[in-house]
């Protein structure tokens, strides 16, 4: 098998290249996240300056349990 004629110096190569790549798109996942959850603060705020209550939506979902999509409470 490829694993075990690889030696030991190529096996760590190998782990290190693995985790620095891993990293990377950690970071950037990271980065994704934090931009999304920008964009979901600015709507947050939008729809409490028109007067919607998100927290008495969310209730009304929670009480609703499972009988509508969300989509349609908050259409």
């Amino acid at each position: 098998m490829a694993n075990e004629t690889m030696g030991t110096s190529e096996k760590i190569g190998f782990h290190k290249g693995s985790l620095a790549t891993l990293t990377k798109e950690r970071e950037e996942l990271l980065r994704i996240l934090q931009i999304v959850e920008q964009l979901m603060q600015m709507h947050v705020k939008e729809l409490k300056d028109l007067g919607v209550d998100l927290v008495a939506k969310a209730k009304e979902v929670k009480n609703l349990k499972g009988k509508k999509p969300i989509e349609d409470v908050l259409g």
